[in-house]
């Protein structure tokens, strides 16, 4: 990674032509013929690797495809569970760390992001291991924190993958500016955060689609951040993609 994809996690170089024109006609066809495959059960490796194969898609284009699609019955599930913003008035709140931060900042550097099936908000960024902080990662957090604290939670509690190197680091700065803004926060580090999430009593702020499928109650607060925020943010809209009947 170079010292300006560490400063910014905004568009990789080719994005501008991979995501427009005739390359976002096909990635529309292909999210299109994967969501078939996922209705009638196939699984989803296979099914990304038989659709990004037929459509000869590079890398970053088969990533895309896999976080905007999804099948039928989990679309159906997800909206079912997901509470609006409104919701989170009095309520204990928690938060997938990475999975929020990555995708705001993605937005605000002008980095492409996906609207996807099921409605969520998705960056298209792979951390690989390792986190890294951006020039947009203590606006993007408290940016967040303005948009909760419109809605009143009694408490939120952020939780990091204590795999992912660094994510100690970010969990200090989330924890630094609850303080200076006097924001209930906590932090945690976690080796399988997805697990506490789905298991919590507490309502999720996530758009990780395993934890989605498994959660009580979440609310889309990334789509609610670009509608009120990022009206002219660089967003492909695949959740009006249907799959075949």
């Amino acid at each position: 990674m170079n010292t300006h994809e560490q400063r910014h996690r905004n568009a990789h170089l080719g994005d501008k032509v991979l995501f427009s024109g005739e390359h976002l006609l096909r990635l529309r066809e292909a999210v299109h013929d994967l969501c078939w495959l996922l209705n009638r059960g196939y699984a989803r490796h296979s099914a990304i690797k038989l659709v990004g194969d037929h459509y000869q898609l590079p890398k970053r284009q088969r990533l895309a495809i896999s976080r905007a699609a999804c099948s039928d019955g989990s679309r159906a599930s997800r909206a079912a569970k997901c509470l609006p913003i409104e919701a989170i008035k009095d309520r204990q709140l928690v938060v997938d760390g990475l999975n929020l931060i990555i995708t705001i900042e993605t937005i605000m550097a002008g980095g492409v992001a996906l609207r996807c099936r099921d409605g969520c908000i998705r960056d298209i960024a792979s951390i690989h291991g390792t986190y890294r902080q951006v020039h947009e990662t203590g606006e993007a957090v408290t940016l967040v924190g303005q948009a909760l604290e419109l809605f009143k939670p009694e408490n939120v509690l952020w939780l990091f993958d204590k795999p992912v190197s660094n994510s100690g680091r970010l969990a200090v700065m989330v924890r630094e500016i609850a303080q200076a803004h006097n924001w209930n926060w906590q932090t945690a580090l976690m080796d399988n955060p997805d697990q506490f999430i789905i298991r919590s009593d507490r309502l999720a702020i996530t758009s990780d689609s395993a934890v989605l499928d498994e959660v009580g109650q979440w609310v889309n607060l990334g789509a609610c951040i670009v509608a009120n925020f990022f009206p002219a943010a660089w967003i492909i809209d695949f959740s009006g993609v249907n799959g075949p009947d």
